[in-house]
């Protein structure tokens, strides 16, 4: 057999055709809990009055790439731990990334405002539920996420739960941001934080028996 015929026969082998299909099949998994998520939202917390207007300005934007910056990192982080012996490298730096820079911005906003609109600009008017309400939302993310790992061969099972948790957190956050009349960066950098950390938790937590194999 030639080289050319070999790798040919590799490259579109049973083996590679399984794959892809595998890797289809766990796509429309994540886009099909994606939308599960974001009709449980609509349904039952619905849209945010004049969402058309909030778009336009930066503070929703600063919320929602905020949101999205941490479930790609989670989700990044959940693909390199689903495979055995994988090192996180810089992983924790593009982690910790989208939270250092909100922090500073949240910073600069409460430093800039009078005192007595600081506390305000923290608590906002959404505190008592906006976490909850971010960490049940992730809900169908996080269990089509476990899924997937479980098929996979993760061996470090807190830090694979965990990255699986803030994934979903930080996806649902993101759907959240359609509801949330919210718009400090104060606000974000703790509470919306708070709502993803409780799923990243709940993975550390159940890693261990959940994805084990």
């Amino acid at each position: 057999m030639k080289t050319d015929e070999l790798i040919d026969m590799l490259a579109t082998g049973p083996d590679v055709a399984l794959a892809r299909a595998t890797a289809g099949r766990n796509v429309l998994l994540v886009l099909g809990a994606l939308l599960l998520s974001g009709l449980l939202m609509g349904v039952t917390l619905g849209l945010r009055p004049h969402l058309g207007l909030a778009v336009a300005l930066p503070a929703f934007w600063l919320k929602f790439v905020f949101s999205v910056a941490l479930a790609g990192a989670g989700w990044l982080a959940a693909r390199r731990l689903s495979a055995p012996g994988s090192r996180l490298g810089q992983l924790p730096l593009v982690v910790g990334a989208p939270i250092v820079l909100v922090w500073l911005v949240a910073a600069a906003v409460l430093a800039q405002s009078a005192p007595e609109l600081r506390g305000a600009l923290f608590w906002g008017s959404t505190w008592r539920y906006c976490p909850v309400l971010i960490a049940l939302m992730s809900l169908p993310v996080f269990a089509a996420t476990l899924c997937i790992m479980r098929q996979l061969a993760p061996t470090r099972l807190r830090l694979a739960g965990a990255a699986a948790g803030l994934a979903s957190g930080g996806a649902a956050a993101a759907l959240y941001c359609l509801h949330c009349p919210e718009m400090s960066a104060a606000f974000v950098g703790f509470w919306y934080l708070l709502g993803i950390l409780v799923p990243t938790a709940i993975g550390a937590l159940i890693g261990p028996r959940v994805l084990a194999w």
